[in-house]
């Protein structure tokens, strides 16, 4: 190797001791390896920063905004509420996340699907019994193998397809084929349905069971919450067990009193109706959920609002010594003269939830509440000297229920068009987005919001430093040696490449692993003679096994700390699952892709 070659392996070395071994950003650590990669320069400037304009990294930035209109528009909640139910066994409640979860990731970005299935497991757990520990990891895991389906299943997929298509530009003759849509089926699909299974089968023996934790919930602030069942809401007919309001996690419920005065029942069978109300005691991250339950109502809407409920947000407010109503029954509020409309949603007095419903509570300083309000709602509290305290619940919206017919079906035309090979995923996911932002599913303020640049940063720099790998003479050193380890024979060629992806997979991200091993299998797949779309398969998979370490996949450090999980428990599982994903792959790429 020459000295660019060593330079280059120093700055990787770097770069994943950094990682580990440090709280730097990640986006900080790659962006500075790509600057050391500039300086000395190891690549051409124009490679170094092709990343920064790839199409594939370009698309999953785009795509953030897609799932973001999904997610806006609660699509995904509708979806997850009709395939899910509420299973009472740990095998039905696999079953009934699991599959969906895989399918549902092959077309939408994982974070989200996983962000949105915490709480289910959460509230599955303790209104069922089942243990949450044995269902966290699989989400995870099962994301991760759906995600490898497709081509914007994972971002993994999206760069190495811009990796072989600028390889294709560089080398025209190459036996290659440009990744689309579905390419990575053959190999993928049967990886997925052999991981899910195998998960399913073990699970109860290689995950533990449910850890106690010191904080328990009676330790958190508790609110009176109290919600309307809106007539022509989804909600009318469902019983409260469908609903899981009996057991719920953080909440009770109190009483459900008819629209004639009369109360009902809270046993599992009793149905909704319409202008039934609902009153809870939960704590403060329960609030949120029930507010955005599409079909209920805040029961305490003191004025008429002028605005559309999905652009209404949370606010907690203390109530100020200086308030005109205090000693005020709620049901008497607001002020004639006040130009605050709001909805109480929740009061919590000395950290508890208040017996009497909250028309009868009579206001004291210090009541702390969460209101529902209109956009304008600081501005006008600017003069008013009712709290002495207010703070806006960030990340919290009523969705748009009433768009998630439009939403799903953008999102079905996108896939539709892309996989038959109408327009590129690119341009199709740029008119979705335009779609949505026409259509009302989303704002264009929620759409930026919602793309991770970070990720998108540490895509491109991680590509401008396989530039460098492969520039420096680094990329075929290294396959040399492990031609050296493998021999002649391409299974072992394969099984070597995997191997590395798994191992860099633990070290740093796994598209960064991604964008390290394409010039060293694609050397390999030259050095040996043979067609190197086995190689582009292997590569696609074991770049996505984040199955072994926590802070190797977002969806892993996601369900971690929900899960109380150790480090040991993702290795239990993860590495079968890996040799065994691996074995799979190594044997089907070859058969469905001759050598």
């Amino acid at each position: 190797m020459g000295l660019s070659a060593y330079l280059t392996l120093a700055i990787l070395i770097a770069t994943f001791v950094l990682l580990i071994a440090t709280r730097l950003p990640p986006v900080a650590v790659f962006l500075g390896a790509l600057s050391l990669s500039l300086t000395f320069g190891l690549a051409p400037v124009e490679e170094s920063l092709r990343g920064f304009a790839n199409p594939g990294v370009l698309t999953i930035g785009v795509l953030f905004m897609v799932a973001a209109g999904m997610q806006r528009t609660g699509a995904i909640n509708l979806l997850v509420e009709r395939l899910i139910g509420r299973p009472r066994t740990l095998l039905a409640a696999q079953l009934k996340i699991l599959v969906p979860v895989a399918a549902g990731s092959a077309f939408l970005n994982n974070t989200p699907i996983v962000a949105m299935f915490i709480p289910v497991i959460r509230d599955l757990a303790r209104s069922a019994g089942l243990p949450a520990t044995r269902l966290y990891i699989p989400l995870s895991y099962a994301t991760i193998l759906g995600g490898t389906c497709t081509l914007i299943g994972t971002a993994t997929n999206l760069v190495l397809a811009g990796l072989v298509r600028d390889y294709l530009t560089k080398t025209p003759g190459a036996p290659m084929e440009r990744l689309s849509m579905f390419t990575m089926a053959p190999v993928a699909v049967p990886v997925t349905v052999v991981g899910l299974a195998f998960i399913i089968l073990t699970s109860r023996w290689l995950l533990p069971e449910p850890r106690k934790t010191d904080v328990t919930i009676r330790l958190k602030r508790w609110y009176r919450a109290e919600f309307i069942v809106n007539p022509k809401g989804p909600l009318l007919g469902r019983t409260l067990s469908d609903l899981g309001y009996l057991e719920g996690s953080g909440m009770q419920m109190l009483e459900i009193r008819r629209s004639d005065g009369s109360l009902a029942p809270l046993r599992p069978d009793t149905a909704l109706a319409a202008g039934d109300r609902l009153c809870f005691a939960a704590t403060f991250e329960v609030i949120p959920a029930l507010w955005d339950t599409n079909g209920l109502e805040p029961a305490q809407r003191l004025q008429a609002f002028e605005s559309e409920r999905f652009s209404h947000r949370l606010v907690e407010a203390v109530v100020s010594p200086q308030c005109p109503e205090i000693g005020r029954q709620i049901a008497d509020l607001p002020h004639a003269e006040s130009p605050c409309r709001f909805a109480i949603v929740g009061l919590s007095r000395l950290g508890q939830a208040p017996d009497t419903p909250l028309a009868e509570v009579r206001l004291q300083a210090g009541d702390d509440l969460i209101l529902e309000v209109e956009e304008d709602f600081f501005q006008d509290n600017l003069n008013e000297v009712k709290f002495s305290l207010t703070k806006r619940l960030t990340g919290v919206r009523f969705k748009r229920y009433d768009r998630a017919l439009t939403a799903t079906a953008i999102m079905a035309a996108m896939v539709t068009v892309a996989s038959l090979g109408w327009l590129t995923m690119l341009n199709a996911a740029l008119l979705a987005t335009g779609a949505m932002l026409l259509s009302g599913c989303m704002t264009t303020r929620w759409a930026g919001r919602n793309v991770d640049f970070n990720i998108l940063v540490i895509i491109a720099s991680a590509m401008g430093l396989g530039a460098a790998v492969q520039a420096s003479g680094l990329a075929a050193a290294i396959a040399a040696g492990l031609m050296a380890v493998g021999g002649a024979h391409p299974y072992l060629a394969l099984t070597m490449v995997y191997l590395g992806c798994v191992l860099m997979n633990a070290l740093v991200t796994n598209v960064a692993a991604a964008v390290f091993m394409f010039p060293i299998a694609m050397n390999l797949a030259v050095e040996l003679g043979v067609n190197p779309m086995p190689f582009v398969m292997t590569l696609l998979v074991g770049a996505s096994c984040s199955f072994i370490s926590p802070w190797s996949y977002q969806t892993n450090l996601m369900v971690y700390e929900p899960g109380t999980y150790r480090f040991g428990d993702f290795v239990r599982i993860g590495v079968p699952l890996t040799i065994l994903v691996g074995v799979v792959t190594i044997f089907l790429a070859p058969f469905f892709w001759q050598f």
